[in-house]
């Protein structure tokens, strides 16, 4: 059973990435949350993302430091494979 804040925190990191969402999804690409553990949030870059070169740079310097600045508590993002 997961805490309220762990919860929370899971949801709080979805409402960004659907702010994020759209700008990659015009790119032919999408994010999906695969989890949130100890702070740190596993992601899965599919469609045109998958394999795209820009992609890490989509992943840290975009969807990440969005994330971080609006839950601090995130110690780091990840993509994970499909």
């Amino acid at each position: 059973m997961r805490n309220v804040q762990e919860v929370t925190m899971k949801d709080r990191v979805e409402k960004v990435i659907n702010r994020s969402r759209p700008a990659v999804q015009m790119d032919g690409g999408d994010i999906e949350l695969v989890g949130v553990d100890n702070g740190l949030v596993k992601l899965r870059l599919v469609g045109a993302c998958s394999g795209c070169p820009s992609s890490m740079m989509t992943l840290k310097m975009g969807i990440e430091r969005a994330i971080r600045a609006e839950v601090p508590e995130i110690t780091g993002v990840e993509a994970v494979a499909e």
